[in-house]
């Protein structure tokens, strides 16, 4: 493909292991980096509409496969990290801005996103998959956002529009959010800065840490409400199911459930994604075995299973 005009980089074959929190992943046939908006748009408008297009975020909650991504990779840089406060608990937030540093600015004008102060990755990843926790989720305070379309154009999309699940949401193939208004309670910046206090020292205490690993590897298999979001009462957890079939600690090869907290994979050295996937596969069976409940992933399994030699 030839581009003109762009400002920003593009990375042929370029190894995306060095991005994932897990370290582990091949590589990405084209990598776009753009310079802003405008750059993203004319890049989109320029590129072969038959090729798949994969939003990297801050690759927390990702396991890339060995075999690398076809197709078009882009990654956000700093030009759409921009966070604005715009009145009456409503913000502007940068698709690439960190959901932890989105806690925290937001706290400092009292608006309540507290949420996301232990939710590793982007807002564009936390849109993307309705993340949320203590109770809240990205679709109880998203009222709308900003895309640019496969084909280039600029787009906005509302809460009802995104069809907001249980760790999911509607985003068009092939459409990359920019930004996203979030709008929330207001409440004293003090004590939204002791709850995230709160929340760090809960997450430091339960979660492993200074490890190579992501998010939460499975869902909560605990029944799903009306409104279509997990029924927090059920107690069916996926870390107490995979502790339930005894195998909090269990390794295949470098690759290992936390001892910590079973519902997180490490890599404690030299794993690659199909040991990981491996074991998360294990992880499931053994589980269904036990309860027959078959857990889904979390983690979003991504990209191409190497092709293993004759």
């Amino acid at each position: 493909m030839n581009f003109s005009k762009l400002k920003g980089t593009i990375e042929k074959d370029i190894s995306l292991s060095k991005m994932s929190w897990m370290q582990v992943g091949g590589a990405a046939e084209l990598l776009f980096k753009p310079y802003d908006k405008s750059d993203l748009q004319n890049f989109l408008k320029q590129s072969d509409q038959s090729l798949p297009v994969f939003v990297l975020g801050a690759c927390s909650n990702l396991i890339i496969r060995d075999g690398g991504m076809d197709g078009i990779c882009i990654k956000l840089g700093k030009r759409f990290r921009e966070i604005e406060i715009l009145g009456d608990g409503l913000i502007s937030i940068g698709a690439a801005s960190l959901s932890s540093q989105v806690a925290i600015e937001a706290a400092r004008f009292g608006i309540d996103l507290t949420f996301l102060r232990t939710i590793p990755g982007t807002i564009g990843g936390a849109v993307s998959m309705n993340a949320g926790c203590y109770g809240t989720y990205l679709k109880d305070v998203f009222m709308s956002g900003e895309f640019v379309s496969r084909h280039g154009e600029l787009r906005i999309l509302t809460n009802d529009d995104l069809n907001f699940v249980y760790r999911k949401s509607s985003i068009p193939d092939g459409w990359v959010m920019t930004k996203a208004n979030l709008k929330s309670d207001k409440k004293k910046s003090d004590f939204l800065k002791l709850e995230m206090e709160k929340m760090i020292e809960n997450r430091n205490r339960t979660q492993p840490r200074g490890v190579l690993c992501c998010g939460s590897a499975f869902k909560n298999p605990s029944g799903v409400a009306s409104s279509g979001l997990i029924d927090e009462i059920n107690d069916n957890k996926a870390w107490k199911m995979i502790d339930e079939a005894g195998l909090r600690g269990a390794k295949l090869g470098p690759a290992q459930i936390s001892t910590k907290h079973s519902n997180f994979l490490v890599n404690t050295g030299g794993a690659t994604s199909a040991q990981l996937e491996e074991l998360g596969e294990k992880i499931i069976q053994a589980v269904f075995e036990q309860s027959g409940i078959k857990l889904e992933w979390e983690i979003k399994l991504v990209g191409k299973k190497l092709e293993r030699e004759e």
